[in-house]
């Protein structure tokens, strides 16, 4: 009797034990299935948000370096307006400095000379006031013979300096005013500017 109890004491404890172990090793395994599903996941996670952040750091540069070439081609217009308009001023201001007393002396007595003697009508010759006031005693002299045959001194108060020579009825006149010889300067030197700008961006 003692005995069949042994054996079935050591029968329960073999099938318990071999019960426990199949038990555990099926968690096991479940739980190391689990856990490769978590790592896998959060692997896969992981790569999206790196790739997502890559993405993002391409955008930022690409967006940085448009907006770094914008604000330089910005830079670049804005000193070339700038230099430009410095230039207009430079040109008018020494166009007008050129157009002094001597200037005037040398130039408009053969011109109005040859325009007189080609004009059908009386031709007027327009100068600044101080231009005229300065210079009409000399005209006067030189320009004696011309003079008789209908050329006029004139006052425009819209000259800077310089002068226009024009027919009376208005068909045809020659403007040697500081505003257009200057505006003609500009209109030359501004596309040379443009390329000085262009060939200096190009270098840096």
């Amino acid at each position: 009797m003692d005995i069949q109890l042994q054996e079935l004491i050591d029968k329960i404890k073999k099938d318990g034990i071999e019960s426990a172990s199949e038990e555990a090793l099926k968690i096991k395994k479940q739980a190391e299935a689990e856990a490769e599903g978590i790592i896998g996941a959060a692997k896969k996670e992981a790569d999206a948000l790196i790739a997502a952040a890559k993405e993002d750091a391409a955008r930022t540069e690409k967006a940085s370096i448009a907006a770094v070439e914008q604000a330089s081609r910005n830079l670049v217009l804005a000193f070339k307006d700038e230099i430009q308009t410095l230039l207009d001023k430079l040109v008018q201001k020494e166009t007008g400095a050129a157009y002094g007393a001597d200037t005037l002396k040398n130039l408009l007595p053969d011109l109005v000379k040859g325009w007189a003697a080609g004009a059908s009508d009386s031709v007027q010759v327009l100068l600044r006031e101080n231009d005229r006031s300065a210079l009409e005693a000399f005209f006067r002299d030189k320009l004696a013979s011309a003079l008789k045959g209908g050329v006029e001194l004139k006052t425009d108060r819209n000259l800077g300096g310089g002068f226009r020579i024009a027919e009376k009825d208005g068909r045809a006149y020659y403007d040697f005013s500081v505003e257009a010889v200057a505006e003609l300067l500009s209109a030359y030197l501004n596309p040379r500017l443009a390329e000085i700008l262009k060939d200096a961006v190009k270098g840096a």
